[in-house]
């Protein structure tokens, strides 16, 4: 059902003309407790939505809608496996693959069975018994993959560097640019390489194209064409196809088309993770994300942390006309997250057309970005700040310091409550006329530059905070975003586990790569791509 046809739609427009004419700082002078009325708590991860325009009213309203299109039964479908994309007919079980119980489906069984392969070639590599086609062990993992064979596990290897227990490196290389393997390959040994192809179907171009430029430089290194099998493993559901490059069917993992892509990093796809943390770690990264799941799956909507999130984020995108919304990890290590969950986010959310195929005439998907603090306030929190953008944001904050330097943690927690602050109260006219005067300025070059430094504030932004960025917390707040996107899915109306537009850019590619290659332009097409492949031949 689209939204707007919700019985609920009417108040909730009467709600936000209402809520227009109030302030977040009026919204917090009267109700003083707000800060405990708008949050939720889970083990290990704190959730404070109350800098958002919205009253209790407001979410009853949400909630109502939330009902009227179904949540409730879209989350039991999730879980149970009921064919929730209806486009390509098959379930999403993801969660599956972190679930943990004595009645096991046959999916969570596979699962089960997949992370002990897993356990045996981490255990491997990590006492040295995986070997080189010279007997020398793997010292440096590169896995190849690309979207959701890279984007999950490069961001969780980054995040949980701190877990890091093996010696080695693991790298990563995505792009068809030759520039990306070359680059990585320059300073590494080939008789202590290790690479991962993962690719669902072992088609995609970047990944094979990748795949065989690694095995060709293996053999020019001495590897010969039958010890090739030493240095590779595959993730994939096209074992045939991984075979044919020299790939061992002992060292294939498998993936399902149950699982998506950009939902992949818990499966096999996660083995660079697991090289990296160690298998143990990496069960405990499910673990959070299950705790999310049973959270999720039980907590009532009005206490129900994706469920809320979903919420703020309609609210915004429908009523306030917010196009876009920002991803501010205040830790180094989360400075992929913003970029993980653009392609979660994004590929999940932009669409034009309902499941039931119609022609969508509201706002979807909104445009995600981001970086990590302290460094997006030198670059971007200016528009956030000053300009003319409603443009939520998420803090995501640490409590415990993740390196000895415990002044300098205090000063990136003191760096992220003070933006959030800012983006509440700003700064009125008379505040900037006062700290101008205290700078013994005339009174009218304070009346010229007091406008300038006028900070509107009354912007929305939650704040998460993570005790500790552990495995456990991590597959947590990765299960908050998750969830967060299927709750404004069935809000929307759409099937958030598509991305047909992927495809067509994938197939264009492939007779333009044959135009450019055997020097010929098809003149049946545009004069625009014509013109640009002429000017490449």
């Amino acid at each position: 059902m689209k939204p707007f046809n919700a019985k609920s739609y009417p108040a909730l427009r009467e709600n936000h003309e209402e809520l227009k004419t109030y302030s977040l700082r009026r919204l917090f002078e009267e109700d003083t407790l707000r800060a405990n009325h708008f949050s939720v708590e889970l083990d290990g991860m704190y959730f404070d939505y109350s800098k958002n325009h919205l009253s209790a009213k407001t979410l009853k309203l949400l909630d109502d809608l939330a009902n009227e299109c179904g949540l409730p039964k879209a989350i039991q479908h999730l879980f149970s496996g009921e064919h929730v994309n209806n486009t390509e007919n098959r379930p999403a079980l993801h969660t599956s693959l972190r679930h943990r119980g004595e009645k096991l489906t046959d999916q969570q069984q596979a699962a089960i069975d997949t992370q002990k392969q897993m356990r045996r070639y981490v255990d491997r590599i990590h006492a040295n018994e995986w070997l080189g086609y010279t007997n020398k062990p793997i010292s440096t993992v590169v896995n190849i993959g690309i979207g959701g064979s890279d984007l999950g596990p490069r961001m969780v290897t980054q995040a949980l560097s701190g877990s890091k227990i093996w010696a080695g490196e693991v790298l990563f290389v995505a792009n068809i640019d030759g520039a990306d393997i070359s680059d990585t390959l320059r300073d590494l040994d080939p008789e202590t390489t290790l690479f991962i192809t993962a690719s669902k179907s072992f088609t995609t171009a970047e990944t094979l194209t990748n795949t065989l430029t690694a095995k060709q430089w293996l053999i020019q290194a001495g590897c010969k064409e039958t010890e090739l099998a030493h240095h590779f493993i595959a993730i994939t559901t096209n074992i045939d196809a991984a075979k044919a490059i020299g790939v061992d069917e002992d060292n294939i993992l498998p993936l399902w088309d149950w699982v998506g892509g950009r939902y992949s990093l818990w499966s096999a796809i996660g083995l660079p993770i697991a090289i990296s943390t160690g298998m143990d770690n990496f069960e405990d990264l499910l673990a959070g994300a299950n705790m999310m799941d049973e959270h999720y799956k039980n907590a009532d909507l009005s206490e129900n942390m994706p469920a809320i999130a979903a919420f703020c984020s309609f609210w915004y995108s429908q009523f306030w006309k917010s196009q876009s919304h920002a991803v501010l990890p205040y830790a180094q290590r989360l400075c992929r997250l913003p970029a993980y969950l653009q392609q979660l986010d994004m590929e999940s959310l932009g669409k034009s057309i309902t499941k039931e195929g119609e022609t969508i005439d509201y706002h979807t998907g909104n445009i995600i970005w981001g970086t990590e603090g302290s460094n997006g306030q030198h670059s971007f929190h200016q528009l956030l700040h000053q300009g003319t953008h409603v443009i939520p944001a998420d803090f995501i904050l640490i409590n415990q310091p993740m390196s000895p330097l415990t002044e300098q943690h205090m000063q990136l927690q003191a760096c992220g409550i003070s933006q959030s602050q800012a983006l509440l109260q700003g700064k009125t006219l008379k505040d900037a006329m006062k700290e101008l005067e205290s700078l013994g300025l005339e009174q009218k070059e304070i009346e010229r530059l007091a406008p300038h430094k006028i900070v509107a504030g009354n912007k929305p932004s939650n704040t998460i905070i993570l005790d500790s960025l552990s495995p456990k917390n991590l597959g947590a707040l990765l299960a908050f975003y998750e969830h967060k996107v299927h709750a404004l899915s069935v809000l929307l109306d759409i099937n958030p586990f598509d991305q047909w537009g992927v495809e067509l850019g994938k197939q264009l590619a492939k007779p333009i790569a044959e135009s450019l290659k055997q020097k010929k332009v098809d003149s049946k097409w545009d004069s625009s791509t014509r013109t640009l492949i002429e000017k490449l031949i």
